[in-house]
């Protein structure tokens, strides 16, 4: 384990209101060890606790630590009227309707935490056992308590039962161990739901969009927090998690279908007097396994991790050490190779019929995209949309193909150009629209008559850059790059910072309520590396430069859907490998900083529960077993409270897949390179059999593209930069690619193939050559370059298991390579002549 972790606590709670009879004399009791001291003191009310010191830095405990909520009633579900706690009156606005029940949901009684009454729980016995334990025990009129506190090592595992004497709900919280006033808050963290460095005075952003610490003691679902932890930083260094026990919260899929409406498990930043300090909840009071019959016992399990220094080595202590994240990822195996699945691809996005492509004329050209069903602002089921300009570009250059290179680029390009800007005035430069509808034919956004800067930077300077870089005497497209990007500069504010969108009607700023945290000056280093004109490297860095200081000092983010209204998503990885790139254009450390920090804040988007296993399930009729389509390891589309994750989970797209393994090569910190392999291996499951695309949502499990087939693009596009990135790891650089320019929008995948490589010092381009070399084992990769006289066929092993394959290469003799764990072996032949 590569992180810091020093102390960790084992606590099984349940709480209960006690109180002692009567105390002659002060006592105090103290469970200890050389890092950390937790004690007790006894008074007139009972036991209370202290608090804890750990490698000499010190924090004192609430004054009233142990809570338990009970309710006679099974509470409310109807949201409470956003003037009675505070929020935005109006928000989310009546059409961002993928929304609105999460945000309803999230506003009830339960969730914002007033629901019940709450009793403090104050031990009235403590006793000391042999083996150094303390059992702490208490007796209620509802209900009563028993605590046994024991010291493993460097970890206190603490059970707590509770039992309850009269029928009713209860919830149980986690005790305040630690209760910080605001002025000592460094940072806090509910992993893809809630970070900060303060608490926030404006409730709506901070809930919905984790911008800071709401101001109320809310209580966050399971189903959208990616890791079951709350983390705390003090400003005097001391780091403490309160972690759910694995079992504890609901399995997204039970035994043959969704589990995500259930809701077993709370976690807050406040306890419920809204001090500062990490608190979980279970069950959660009105629902699963809340209610008790008087006689009946409950029990919560969570632990309790300290550290020193700061929440990154916390954080990866409760991934690794609690959830196993890295141990269990010797089960993944595949069942279809990743290379497999880009062959199988390719014959899909050529296909008229199955990627549902379509010309239309436009303005005098013949522009060519593909079919959109999804939620478009005026769309009447006739929008069209191309994802992933450098995949399509980079598949022509790898396979020839006639059919892309002749009967598809070009009509893209021409859709490309057209989408651009070329009226007089405000708007001039600026993308007109992702889509393009057929009937209404206009290009429009994607959820409202507005136009957004960072929309410019994707669908005009991220596509054209990368099409330049395979076509760079294209004097049109480096025209329309000149003049995306003098619309950036134009509307680029002193401070280096963007608006995040202006009405189409009158130009006015559009969405004032929120900041632009993306990484929109990317389109700038685009157009830097393109022009080689300076003005565009100085706005890029300014507005690098305000990002650092406003979105990645706190963590504030912004995401990209439209249809969402911005909650966080992929834009954050974007914004990391966009910072890596402009600290390899200058040189500048502040950038590489600012990437890491960032690359490491993406991590907390990765889901790490539930814990990968091997117990049977059944998916669709379909035997199955639980790792193969665990949410563990996949990242969100949107986060947060109102993000899709709510309803439909994490994604399929790991298109941070690649940028983790270039993070892990800089850092060599582990958990990079196995959330990377987690999320591309084994995940057979949630891939259409026939056409090798996997599905969007998880959710979706094995429907393919279904309402998406330019999702396939991206699908190609993530694979092969993943692959490349694993390539140029395994071999410590000795084979590598260049590699082009971002694409929009769902993460920081790049786009390869536009110019030769090296293999082992020698040039090479890449290609796809289909038949031509065959491996039995899926778990074997098959990556194929050439030169003019030699072809590279290099092996890549997906999994920790050593393989012995059996190559078969068209024209060659059979060949047996054997590949050890996560394996690179390269075959150098002629090629005939």
């Amino acid at each position: 384990m590569e992180s810091k972790i020093i102390i960790t606590s084992l606590l099984i709670a349940a709480v209960a209101p006690c109180s002692a009879q009567g105390a002659k004399r002060a006592q105090t009791v103290e469970l200890k060890n050389d890092s950390i001291t937790l004690s007790w003191s006894k008074s007139s009310k009972g036991w209370a606790f202290d608090g804890v010191s750990a490698f000499g830095l010190h924090a004192k405990g609430a004054a009233n630590p142990g809570l338990v909520i009970f309710s006679q009633e099974k509470p409310s579900a109807e949201p409470i009227a956003p003037e009675d706690f505070g929020g935005a009156a109006g928000f989310p606005e009546k059409q961002y309707r993928y929304v609105l029940p999460s945000w309803m949901e999230a506003t009830g009684a339960v969730a914002l935490n007033r629901a019940g009454e709450a009793f403090p729980v104050t031990p009235s016995r403590i006793a000391k056992g042999n083996d150094g334990s303390l059992t702490m025990s208490c007796d209620g009129k509802d209900f009563s308590i028993s605590e046994v506190w024991r010291l493993d090592g460097n970890e206190v595992s603490v059970s707590m039962t509770l039992t309850a004497l009269r029928d009713g709900w209860y919830s149980l919280a986690t005790p305040s161990v630690i209760a910080v006033g605001e002025d000592n808050l460094d940072f806090a963290l509910i992993p893809g739901v809630l970070h900060g460095d303060r608490v926030s005075d404006d409730f709506s952003r901070a809930y919905a969009y984790g911008w800071g610490v709401p101001s109320l003691p809310v209580l966050f679902r399971e189903r959208s927090t990616a890791t079951l932890s709350s983390i705390l930083t003090t400003k005097n260094g001391l780091t403490l998690a309160v972690t759910a026990e694995p079992g504890t919260a609901a399995e997204p899929w039970g035994t043959d279908s969704r589990n995500t409406s259930s809701w077993r498990l709370g976690l807050s930043a406040m306890n419920r007097d809204g001090q500062l300090s990490p608190t979980l909840y279970h069950p959660v009071l009105g629902e699963d396994g809340s209610h008790l019959k008087a006689g009946e016992k409950l029990t919560f399990s969570f632990r309790l991790t300290f550290g020193k220094d700061g929440w990154w080595p916390v954080f990866n202590h409760v991934a690794n050490d609690i959830y196993r994240f890295g141990e269990t990822l010797p089960l993944r195996r595949n069942r279809r190779s990743l290379t497999d699945r880009l062959y199988a691809i390719h014959q899909y996005v050529v296909n008229d019929s199955t990627s549902k492509w379509h010309t239309v004329e436009f303005e005098g050209d013949t522009i060519g995209a593909q079919e959109y069903l999804g939620g478009v602002y005026m769309a009447k089921k006739d929008a069209m949309k191309n994802a992933d300009y450098g995949a399509m570009w980079m598949l022509g250059s790898m396979t020839g193909d006639s059919l892309l290179t002749r009967k598809r680029l070009p009509y893209a390009l021409n859709f490309k150009l057209r989408q651009h800007n070329s009226d007089s005035g405000f708007m001039a430069g600026a993308s007109r629209g992702q889509y393009y509808l057929r009937d209404g034919r206009r290009f429009v956004e994607e959820w409202g008559p507005y136009t957004e800067p960072i929309a410019t930077t994707y669908y005009m300077l991220m596509d054209l850059g990368n099409i330049s870089l395979f076509e760079p005497d294209n004097a049109e497209v480096k025209k329309l790059v000149r003049s995306s990007a003098d619309w950036l500069l134009n509307v680029q504010k002193p401070d280096g910072s963007w608006a995040v969108a202006y009405a189409d009607e009158d130009n006015s700023e559009a969405f004032t309520d929120l900041k632009d945290y993306r990484p929109t000056f990317y389109g700038l280093l685009i157009a830097y590396r393109v022009t080689g004109d300076e003005k565009y490297l100085d706005g890029a860095k300014r507005g690098a430069d305000w990002l650092i200081e406003n979105a990645v000092g706190p963590q504030w983010w912004l995401g990209v859907c439209g249809d969402t209204r911005f909650a966080p998503d992929f834009a954050t990885a974007q914004a990391a490998e966009a910072l890596m790139e402009l600290h390899e254009l200058t040189g500048e450390k502040r950038y590489l900083d600012a990437a890491v920090e960032t690359a490491r804040f993406y991590t907390t988007s990765v889901y790490t529960n539930p814990i990968a296993s091997t117990r049977p399930l059944t998916v669709k009729g379909k035997p199955m077993e639980q790792w193969q389509i665990t949410t563990s390891g996949l990242s969100y589309e949107h986060g947060g409270i109102i993000g899709s994750t709510n309803l439909h989970g994490p994604i399929l797209l790991a298109s941070h897949a690649g940028m983790f393994v270039r993070m892990h090569r800089l850092t060599g910190e582990r958990i990079f390179l196995d959330m990377a392999r987690a999320a591309a291996v084994g995940r057979d499951a949630f891939v259409d059999d026939q056409t090798g695309v996997a599905s969007y949502y998880w959710a979706a499990m094995n429907r393919g593209a279904g309402p998406y087939p330019h999702h396939a693009w991206w699908q190609m596009g993530w694979i092969t930069d993943y692959l490349l990135a694993e390539l140029e790891l395994r071999s410590d650089g000795a084979i590598s690619f260049p590699a082009g320019f971002i694409t929009p929008k769902v993460g920081p995948h790049r786009t390869f193939a536009f110019r030769p490589g090296s293999v082992n010092g020698e040039p090479a381009s890449l290609t796809m050559i289909p038949g031509l070399v065959s491996v039995a084992d899926p778990n074997v990769e098959v990556i194929l370059a050439k030169n003019d006289s030699h072809l590279f066929v290099m092996l890549l092993n997906d999994i920790a298991q050593p393989r012995e394959v059996k190559v078969g290469i068209e024209g060659h003799d059979d060949q047996t390579v054997s590949l050890g764990s996560y394996g690179l072996e390269t075959i150098k032949l002629p090629l005939k002549k």
